[in-house]
C-alpha cells in the first residue's frame, strides 16, 4: 500500500468513528430465571442472589437478580447467525473494507464492562452500540493493523443505564507463517505461548527469567504501577525505576479456564487477580490447591518457577 493509498484508506476508515452500529433495541427475551440458571450452572456460580428466590426474599433487595456479567448475553443474536449470517451494519461494512485491503486477520484483544444498575427477571434489556475509536496503524506481533473499539450501552425498559461494554479488536495483515514440517517426527510438542516482550515490558520479563518480580515506580511521585508502561498515570512523568515485590498478597478475583483445553497448559488452570502487598495488582495462576478451596480475600504467597523448558512465571500458593 503506497502512502497515497494508505491515506485514502484511512480517510474512509476514520469516517466510521462515532457511527452507530445499532440504535437502541430490545433483547429478544426478557430477563428470565431459566437463562440465569443455565448461565450460573455453566459458570459454576452458586451465589443465591441469582437463583434462590427464598434466600433473595430475605435479602435487602427482596428479589433475585441477574448476574451482572450476563449483561451482554440478553442481546446476543443466537445460533441463527451461524446459518444465515449477520445482518449488514456499519461494523460489518468496516470489517469488509478491512478484508478488501488485506487486513484479514482478526483478534479480540480485551473487553471492559462497567455495571451501573442491577436487573431482575421480568426486566427488558436494551442495547445501542457505536464505533468509539480506531487507532493509528500499528506493527504488532501478529502483523500490521489497526485496533478498533466498540462501545455498547445497555439500559432497561425505563431507559435507566444498566452498564457499558467496550470491546477492542485488532484487524491485521497476517504475517507469513513458516512452512509446515515435512515429517511428523520433526514436530515439536506444543508449549505455552511465549510471553509478549516489547520495548515497554521486556525488562519486566527479563527480571522474571532471573527469578524476580519487579514493580515499576515513578521517580517523581513514587507511585507504583503495573503492568509496565512508559508514563506515570498520576503525574505524567516518564522517569521511573523499580522495586522487587515480596510476592505476598490476596486474591481479588479468580476463575478456572475449563474450555477449550490448550496444549502446553495444565488442565483447568486457576487464574486470579492478586493484590500484592505493595498495592499493585498482578494476574497469575493459583497452584497447590483445588479450585473449591480458592476464595476472594484468600492470602497467597508467590514463587517464580520454571513452568516448561522455556518459561519462568510467578505462581501463587496458599499462604
Amino acid at each position: 500500500m503506497t502512502p497515497e493509498e494508505q491515506k485514502a484508506f484511512e480517510d474512509k476508515l476514520y469516517a466510521y468513528v462515532g457511527v452507530k452500529v445499532c440504535s437502541r433495541k430490545p433483547a429478544k427475551d426478557p430477563v428470565n430465571e431459566t437463562m440465569i440458571r443455565h448461565w450460573t450452572e455453566v459458570m459454576g456460580d452458586t451465589n443465591p442472589a441469582y437463583t434462590d428466590p427464598e434466600w433473595a426474599a430475605q435479602s435487602k433487595r427482596g428479589k433475585t437478580i441477574a448476574p451482572p456479567a450476563m449483561m451482554y448475553v440478553w442481546n446476543q443474536e443466537g445460533y441463527s447467525v451461524a446459518s444465515s449470517g449477520r445482518a449488514s451494519d456499519p461494523q460489518t461494512d468496516m470489517v469488509e473494507m478491512f478484508n478488501d485491503h488485506g487486513f484479514t486477520g482478526v483478534l479480540g484483544t480485551n473487553v471492559k464492562q462497567e455495571y451501573v444498575k442491577e436487573i431482575s427477571p421480568g426486566d427488558t434489556v436494551y442495547v445501542e452500540m457505536v464505533i468509539d475509536n480506531i487507532s493509528e496503524r500499528k506493527a504488532t506481533g501478529r502483523g500490521t493493523g489497526y485496533f478498533f473499539e466498540t462501545l455498547a450501552t445497555f439500559s432497561d425498559q425505563n431507559g435507566d443505564t444498566i452498564g457499558t461494554q467496550r470491546f477492542r479488536v485488532l484487524k491485521f495483515i497476517p504475517q507469513e507463517q513458516p512452512a509446515a514440517a515435512a515429517k511428523a517426527d520433526t514436530l515439536e510438542v506444543p508449549t505455552r505461548i511465549a510471553s509478549p516482550r516489547g520495548h515497554d515490558n521486556g525488562w519486566w520479563w527479563n527480571a522474571v527469567d532471573e527469578g524476580k518480580v519487579l514493580i515499576q515506580r515513578c521517580k517523581d511521585c513514587q507511585t507504583l504501577r503495573h503492568p509496565p508502561r512508559p508514563m506515570c498515570g498520576e503525574c505524567q512523568s516518564m522517569e521511573w525505576d523499580s522495586i522487587e515485590s515480596s510476592l505476598e498478597g490476596e486474591i481479588m478475583s479468580f476463575t478456572a479456564l475449563r474450555h477449550p483445553k490448550i496444549p502446553g497448559y495444565p488442565a483447568d488452570p486457576i487464574c486470579a487477580v492478586i493484590k500484592l502487598g505493595e498495592g499493585t495488582n498482578l494476574v497469575s495462576n493459583i497452584v497447590g490447591c483445588d479450585f473449591a478451596d480458592v476464595h476472594i480475600g484468600m492470602k497467597v504467597k508467590g514463587k517464580v518457577e520454571q513452568v516448561d523448558d522455556k518459561t519462568m512465571l510467578p505462581q501463587f500458593y496458599p499462604a
